[in-house]
């Protein structure tokens, strides 16, 4: 289990660097691939991934993607109406196939999953987008790393007992302490790419930290889905992971936060 784990881990390590460092279409793509992926797995815990609901979604997802690629987030408002006004023609005009909890569920995912994850895309875009584009990976990622190992040393306090009885207060501080740092290091290796910040060791430092923290809440919101369904993964894509939300969990929330991180710091870190 431990090697399939590692395997998993060095392959989707390397397939994110790639499409990372490769940016446009291949990494809109990919983008794309998992939160349509994502999103089939959210809506098997919903017992709805084979309705017409569900494939209406998923064609709105892949209009989205095909929105922001050539408009990026100018055409967002829209988007959010027309794809809120889609499914409610649907209730509507096949009323009553459908119940109002799956129209919400519906419009819950194209949100959450596609929507959010997008912003790996449109952190990409930005002005130094090949070097931001990361800070959303050790914000998540190594926030969740040092956390695991910092609770395993110290934890002594439950954070959230019955969501997630293993993770400690103690994890959460060496967590988000730990992406910050990261974060610092990765400043002073590649300052002189970072130059959209005025002060780029200060700034990405608290926006790791703040990464860091977020994420947190991005895997805790995963894990209680589940446990409300009573299910232990949302799927088995990613041998050792479990499904695409799982592995992903964290990064739906931190990649948006990046993005809007990004612009806040330039104005107000001077």
């Amino acid at each position: 289990m431990f090697w399939t784990r590692l395997l998993s881990s060095i392959i989707l390590l390397a397939s994110i660097i790639v499409l990372g460092v490769a940016g446009g279409l291949p990494l809109l793509l990919g983008v794309a691939v998992i939160s349509i992926v994502g999103l089939f797995e959210l809506y098997r815990v919903l017992d709805m991934h084979r309705s017409g609901l569900a494939v209406l979604c998923y064609i709105l997802a892949a209009i989205y993607e095909a929105m922001i690629y050539t408009s990026g987030l100018t055409l967002i408002g829209a988007y959010v109406f027309l794809s809120m006004l889609a499914l409610l023609v649907l209730y509507v005009f096949t009323y009553p196939k459908y119940r109002a909890v799956q129209i919400m569920g519906a419009y819950f995912g194209l949100i959450y999953v596609v929507f959010m994850l997008s912003f790996v895309f449109l952190v990409r875009v930005m002005p130094g987008g090949q070097h931001l584009i990361w800070l959303i990976f050790i914000s998540a990622w190594g926030s969740d790393t040092l956390a695991y190992c910092t609770g395993m040393l110290f934890g002594r306090h439950k954070m959230a007992p019955v969501l997630s009885p293993k993770k400690s207060v103690e994890g959460a501080i060496g967590g988000i302490l730990g992406a910050a740092l990261l974060g610092v290091i990765y400043a002073l290796i590649f300052g002189n790419e970072l130059a959209v910040f005025a002060q780029p060791v200060l700034s990405v430092g608290i926006l790791c930290g703040a990464g860091g923290a977020i994420s947190m809440i991005g895997d805790l919101a995963a894990s209680a889905i589940k446990r409300n369904y009573e299910i232990k993964d949302y799927g088995d894509l990613i041998p050792g992971h479990g499904g695409v939300l799982d592995r992903f969990d964290s990064i739906i929330i931190t990649a948006p936060l990046v993005f809007f991180l990004v612009m806040f710091l330039q104005i107000v870190v001077r």
